[in-house]
Formats: structure tokens, C-alpha cells, sequence
């Protein structure tokens, strides 16, 4: 609201203002309070700055020109005598400059940079050679047909037979017994639970279940839910 009164030179108010909020700031307990002072520092900032570019003082400005030929003059300009009609149209002597001029400036300017040493090879780069071709060696192909087959190991393809043998049993065991109850009872189905759970093995478990689904599958046995939402075979 008091901006130009802030602006003007003859005017304190933004060292007041600036002092009064570095007294609030001590008691800011929210956050919400800091993001106001942090916007009140924005505002102050911009503020000050403006002030200070209306500001007049007797330094001396800068004449790009000035610092152009003050700048050929220490690259070492060779000048020479143009004509009146020649290409110094911007007040800069006409002529041309050695060829170590940019070396010069450099060394002269290296002085005022801190930098980090440049990093040389102690026996050159390295050369990007071409890789040197492999010698490809030719595989030999697989034989194909009957031979290629890899015959199964009579120890495994006895072990495959046994255990395929030992599923079959089962299945006609379990399905055994439910034929057994059915003509016992045809009336009341086993509950699914009582026929499959082994409670002191889980694995037996897993494999009563596995072979009660072939006999499902077959068609030999039927699973629904009964009253209680139960599965009954």
C-alpha cells in the first residue's frame, strides 16, 4: 500500500519495516507465520531492489567500446593506416591480430579462475584400434533323426512307472471305499473334509485330495455343497 512512499529516497520506511518484522520473526511459532514472513522477505527484496536501481551515483560507467580497444590494444593489434571510407564504422581501429592474441588473453585471464589442473596422458590417449577379428570355429552339427533322442535312464523310467503304478492303486483304493459306503448307506454322502484330511501329515493330506479329483474327473463321484455349505462327496 505505502510502496512509492517505501521507494522514495528520502523515505526509511522499508528499514522500518524491515526492522519490525526481524522482531516478529523471534515469536513465529506456525508455519503458516513463516510463510508469511518469507513473503514479506520476498516483497521487501524486490522493494530494495528497485530502490536501489533509482539510486544516482558519480561512478564511472561502463563503455563497452572503450573496453573493446582497450582489449585489442593488450591482444597486440597491428594497426594500420585505413582510408576514409574503410570498415572502421564503430570508432574500434581497423587491423589484424597476431596469432598467439587469444594464447595471450588466455594466460592473462588463466590468473583470475581458480580451476583444477588439466590431466595429460603420461604416454599418450588411448587409441581406438578396431578390434582384432576371432577366428570363428565351426560347430558341429547335431545328428538328427532317432539318434539326436537321448534315451531315458532305466533307473528314472523304472522310478516314473512305479510311482504312476502307486497313483493308480490309491485312486482304486479310495474309490473302493466310497463304493463300499454307497452300498452300505446309498443315502448319506461322506463329507469331503472327514474323507481327505489327514490331520497328522499335510502332505498325505495334499495327495488324498489329488487323487479323490481324478476319481471326480472319471465321473465316478460327484462333489456338491450340502445345507451347511459344506463340500459332501
Amino acid at each position: 500500500e505505502n510502496r512509492e512512499d517505501m521507494l522514495s529516497p528520502k523515505s526509511n520506511r522499508l528499514t522500518e519495516a524491515l526492522e519490525e518484522a526481524n522482531k516478529l520473526f523471534s515469536g513465529v511459532l506456525c508455519a503458516r507465520e513463516a510463510a508469511l514472513d518469507a513473503q514479506f522477505l520476498v516483497l521487501a527484496s524486490n522493494l530494495g531492489k528497485e530502490k536501489a536501481s533509482e539510486l544516482h551515483s558519480e561512478m564511472t560507467a561502463f563503455d563497452s567500446l572503450m573496453f573493446a580497444e582497450d582489449l585489442l590494444t593488450f591482444m597486440g593489434l597491428n594497426r594500420i593506416e585505413v582510408e576514409e571510407n574503410g570498415s572502421d564504422s564503430e570508432g574500434i581501429s581497423s587491423g589484424y591480430l597476431p596469432s598467439n592474441a587469444w594464447h595471450k588473453l588466455g594466460e592473462e585471464t588463466e590468473k583470475y579462475f581458480r580451476r583444477a589442473p588439466s590431466f595429460h596422458y603420461m604416454l599418450g590417449s588411448f587409441k581406438s584400434c578396431p578390434p582384432v577379428p576371432r577366428q570363428r570355429i565351426e560347430r558341429q552339427k547335431k545328428a538328427t533323426g532317432g539318434e539326436a533322442k537321448r534315451a531315458m535312464p532305466a533307473q528314472l523310467k523304472k522310478m516314473e512307472e512305479s510311482q504312476q503304478e502307486a497313483t493308480e492303486k490309491e485312486i482304486e483304493r479310495i474309490l473302493g471305499l466310497l463304493q463300499t459306503h454307497f452300498k452300505n448307506d446309498p443315502d448319506t454322502p461322506i463329507s469331503f473334509f472327514d474323507l481327505v484330511i489327514d490331520p497328522n501329515s499335510f502332505a498325505r493330506t495334499v495327495e488324498n485330495i489329488f487323487h479323490v479329483s481324478f476319481i471326480i474327473r472319471d465321473g465316478l463321484a460327484r462333489l456338491k455343497l450340502d445345507d451347511d455349505k459344506l463340500p459332501i462327496i
